[in-house]
């Protein structure tokens, strides 16, 4: 963060710190989505040319080195492609997940706080998949920006993704600023987007943001349908669940196209590239077990799941 305050320079950053770090913790999650950030929409003191900084981007490497390692680590990994598919589509009886409890008895503070937490992949939402477009071929990239095309609101400003979310944000009275919540969440909301943006980011490991992106489009349908009756029970205004109905339909169709014509045709073209895609669905089931675990564990014992109450209060009536 110092070093962001002042001009860029070839002075070395302290890249041999990173291997102490917990790799799922706070200072790996918040480092990584600042050293990201800058390939986004950059912070408005920090001076553009830090983005593509050699010592940065040195450093950043580093940082991610051990978040990646991490998450290979704790996934089973393989090539059963269809398999992995297959298993997200499997309904447990009963559920026992974050949309499970707030549809059946969450509260409005509990959903309040659920959409802090994900208003940090939600303000970008689309954009680090955009990166793996120039690295596909054929149909596979033809069918992805189909979808793409959906997630920008098929061509409306208003009716984009993101834009969807500010509304739903602003309706429950929260901000609908950028990234505003972003010191309030802990770290597994902000892994789930660093991982997106290391995918993206990273033309060794376009398979996995496919992979991330179907398991994302896949999952979405039965969540998003869950969400909207939790909304509806709690009497919550209309610009809250349309986010979610908008969302059931459309997620519906997009499994099939990253499926059949995104992964299908990937495959068909690379068929290396099957461990992954693999990893890529993996990844992304561990890092929102570990939301999820978050959420629960906080709500399950009376507690916020934020940061602190306080900061969380000071920020709903700033």
């Amino acid at each position: 963060m110092d070093a962001l305050r002042h001009r860029p320079s070839s002075s070395a950053l302290p890249a041999s710190a990173v291997a102490d770090a917990d790799p799922l913790g706070d200072d790996v999650a918040v480092a990584l989505h600042t050293l990201y950030e800058l390939h986004y929409r950059g912070f408005p003191d920090v001076d553009p040319e830090w983005e593509w900084n050699p010592e940065l981007l040195r450093f950043r490497a580093a940082v991610e080195r051990v978040f990646l390692d991490a998450l290979r680590s704790g996934v089973d990994g393989g090539a059963d492609v269809e398999g992995v598919l297959d298993e997200l589509l499997v309904e447990h009886v009963p559920g026992s997940g974050v949309s499970h409890h707030l549809r059946d008895e969450g509260d409005w503070d509990q959903m309040r706080e659920y959409f802090a937490h994900r208003s940090i992949y939600h303000h970008k939402e689309a954009d680090p998949h955009a990166w793996v477009i120039p690295r596909l071929r054929g149909q596979a990239k033809a069918s992805l920006v189909a979808v793409e095309f959906d997630e920008f609101g098929g061509g409306r400003g208003s009716r984009m993704h993101s834009q969807l979310y500010v509304d739903l944000l602003v309706a429950a009275g929260m901000s609908g600023e950028y990234l505003h919540y972003f010191d309030d969440v802990p770290a597994p909301a902000i892994a789930l987007v660093n991982m997106m943006s290391l995918f993206g980011l990273h033309r060794n490991l376009r398979g996995s943001l496919v992979g991330h992106f179907a398991a994302a489009e896949i999952t979405t349908a039965p969540s998003a349908r869950r969400m909207a009756a939790a909304l509806d029970r709690l009497e919550a205004p209309a610009a809250c669940t349309l986010f979610f109905t908008e969302h059931i339909e459309a997620d519906a169709v997009h499994e099939q196209i990253m499926r059949r014509d995104v992964i299908g045709d990937l495959l068909d073209r690379e068929p290396e590239l099957r461990e992954d895609v693999v990893f890529g669905v993996q990844a992304t089931e561990l890092l929102e077990a570990r939301l999820a675990d978050q959420l629960l564990s906080s709500w399950g014992s009376g507690e916020s799941s934020l940061r602190t109450r306080r900061r969380w209060l000071v920020s709903q009536n700033g």
